[in-house]
């Protein structure tokens, strides 16, 4: 997939922009840059199947908030969660950092190589279904270890369940996000273990 000629905000886009922008005071639009950057990938996904930002979309983000394009230019490489090129259909993000290492980061990536047909990070698998990316903390770091897929969080992973996780995205199935081995939100393994009489 190469850079579009052009780019409009559909019309599910262009309600979320209005709205988006509605949030700021007049000549503070621009803060809306990383809002509205956020609306582009999620139309690229829906129009294409691969959530990215392109260039021109950059610049219609620039005229739309009144603000030079090197600035949007400049935000959108900034963050990683912003997708400068095309990417697989599913956006593989494993967890790298110190809790989900120790805890088997390393088969979460193993499994998304195997079961995806996956090199290593960067690499988009070849029939396109998948880019698998290494990310900093995700944020859930009692439920390690964790792979993202797309916007979804999958905690408490095995490669076992990882390889289960691609195996449905192949089908066209989409897993239900959360604890692999249903652990109820951050709660410890087996559930709650909260007081339920008043001490003594």
């Amino acid at each position: 997939m190469t850079e579009p000629d052009s780019f409009a905000f559909d019309e599910a886009s262009e309600t979320e922009v209005q709205r988006f922008i509605a949030r700021y005071p007049e000549g503070k639009q621009a803060s809306a840059v990383i809002p509205l950057l956020y609306v582009v990938q999620r139309q690229m996904g829906r129009a294409t199947g691969s959530a990215w930002v392109p260039r021109v979309a950059m610049d219609v983000v620039a005229s739309r908030l009144a603000m030079p394009p090197i600035r949007v230019y400049e935000v959108a490489t900034f963050y990683f969660m912003f997708n400068m090129k095309p990417i697989g259909r599913y956006h593989l993000q494993v967890c790298g950092t110190t809790p989900c290492w120790l805890r088997g980061s390393d088969d979460v990536l193993r499994a998304c190589k195997d079961a995806g047909g996956l090199k290593g990070y960067g690499d988009t698998s070849a029939d396109g279904l998948f880019t698998l990316t290494e990310v900093e903390c995700l944020g859930g770091c009692v439920n390690a270890p964790i792979l993202a897929i797309d916007d979804d969080y999958h905690e408490d992973l095995t490669y076992e369940a990882t390889v289960a996780l691609i195996e449905k995205l192949k089908r066209g199935e989409r897993p239900e996000p959360g604890s692999a081995i249903g652990r109820q939100t951050s709660a410890p393994i087996g559930g709650p273990l909260t007081l339920t009489e008043g001490a003594e």
